[in-house]
């Protein structure tokens, strides 16, 4: 049997595999292509989903068939949660990973370290390599839970209250964004004749957090959505068509540093809607973020059902300085890290900078996360268009992260982003940024030496 640690793999025997995590935990998997996104609802396995080609749930037990996995599956993430809403893992006892072959042998164990903060933990994946599948463990942590994960895919969305009938999540499929006509002009405020604004104010002052406007291309998105939502007759983190929240928002024209969503049915008026997304922890967290300056809120009422559907979207819009600042605070709080580690700081390159940053925008152009580009192209590549003759060259990559201080935390918290920070032999650094896209934000640190 291997003992693994975070980053090691091995190779997988045919036939059905066997992945069990005792304990107070919640157990998932998330089915994934090529491209490290699911295909839709059906590649997402957890309590109310328990089955899916080549993959079931039993308890707290995972079977995995990669022969039966769906056409184009590269991929099973498996990630635990808290059987218990709300408490944090480093509460419970360790998350250990018991992994048995077809004959019922044990082959493989991960126990991660130990997540004092977070509640949801990407603990292993099997994977596709040449012809055969290998084990790697992960042990990824989110500080802010669902929530977090969720970005990773490409939403935010609402949990319904205590008591209420349990939903199945939609998973964000991969597509492309279709054209939006006529987006709203651009920096227009929205009227708000329901009065929904102040509400919302209110509560978000409650928490000490400035208030938020009203963008007409924001109300314009959410609109959009809640009509759609309210002519099929459910809840849907995205469009008919596969359009995520992202795209919805940067086919308008607005470009921002963060953004979040709630989708709700059933509440009737402003007052309901409000209480309704205070009523949970992560909701609350959401509109009384102190990071959102803007929004966009909208209601629409089935015309079949008669039921009422609310799209409420939460942003920062980017600033002309803002991609320099974020930028240069991942530089500095990166050599805070290497202050910590006795290490010396490392200089901003302009060329290293110049290639960080285009690699972050191709990833939203062409809808990839990846290190190699689709072309081909690997960071040192990269580094050399862009006119740099550094000898030595590594990247970090993250998407999905609000801020440069939980960017520069996960990179922290995965011991080969660590490794590549805390390199003594790198002296010099580019970081890039940009927002939009699919996972919401890309972030590319590029070393040299």
């Amino acid at each position: 049997m291997t003992e693994l640690v975070p980053g090691g793999n091995l190779p997988l025997p045919g036939g059905v595999l066997t992945l069990r995590v005792p304990g107070p935990f919640d157990v998932c998997a998330l089915i994934t292509g090529e491209g490290g996104k699911v295909g839709g609802d059906a590649d997402f396995v957890f309590h109310n989903q328990t089955a899916a080609p080549g993959v079931r749930l039993r308890g707290d037990t995972l079977t995995v068939e990669p022969a039966r996995l769906r056409p184009g599956a590269a991929g099973v993430t498996v990630a635990v949660s808290p059987a218990e809403p709300g408490i944090p893992l480093g509460r419970l006892p360790a998350s250990t990973l018991h992994v048995t072959d077809p004959r019922g042998r044990s082959i493989a164990r991960f126990t991660p370290p130990r997540q004092p903060r977070g509640t949801v933990l990407l603990l292993a994946e099997v994977y596709r390599r040449d012809t055969g599948w290998k084990l790697r463990a992960i042990g990824q942590g989110y500080a802010d839970g669902l929530a977090g994960l969720a970005r990773d895919f490409g939403v935010d969305v609402v949990e319904d209250p205590p008591g209420a009938p349990a939903r199945r999540p939609d998973v964000p499929r991969q597509r492309s964004a279709p054209p939006v006509a006529d987006p709203a002009p651009a920096g227009v405020p929205a009227p708000d004749p329901e009065g929904v604004l102040g509400l919302v104010n209110s509560a978000r002052a409650s928490a000490g957090s400035p208030p938020v406007s009203l963008d007409a291309r924001l109300v314009a998105a959410a609109r959009g959505h809640a009509s759609t939502m309210a002519a099929a007759g459910r809840l849907a983190v995205e469009s008919p068509d596969g359009t995520s929240v992202h795209q919805r928002i940067t086919a308008t024209g607005y470009a921002y540093v963060t953004v979040g969503e709630h989708l709700v049915s059933g509440p009737r008026t402003p007052a309901e809607f409000v209480a309704y997304c205070l009523r949970t922890e992560k909701a609350r967290r959401t509109l009384q973020d102190p990071a959102f300056t803007q929004a966009g809120l909208a209601r629409v009422t089935g015309a079949r059902t008669g039921d009422t559907y609310w799209t409420a979207l939460w942003a920062r819009p980017l600033a002309p300085g803002d991609p320099a600042r974020t930028c240069a605070e991942v530089v500095a709080l990166t050599n805070e890290e290497r202050r910590g580690a006795g290490l010396p700081p490392l200089a901003s390159d302009p060329l290293l900078t110049t290639a960080a940053q285009a690699h972050c925008a191709d990833m939203v152009a062409r809808d990839f996360y990846s290190h190699t580009a689709p072309g081909g192209s690997q960071p040192w590549d990269r580094a050399a268009a862009a006119g740099s003759a550094r000898r030595t060259i590594g990247e970090n990559i993250a998407c999905g992260q609000r801020s440069p201080a939980e960017v520069v935390e996960g990179w922290m918290n995965s011991p080969g982003h660590r490794a590549n920070i805390l390199k003594p032999a790198f002296t010099h650094i580019g970081v890039g940024f940009v927002g939009g896209g699919r996972a919401g934000t890309y972030w590319t640190q590029l070393f040299g030496a």
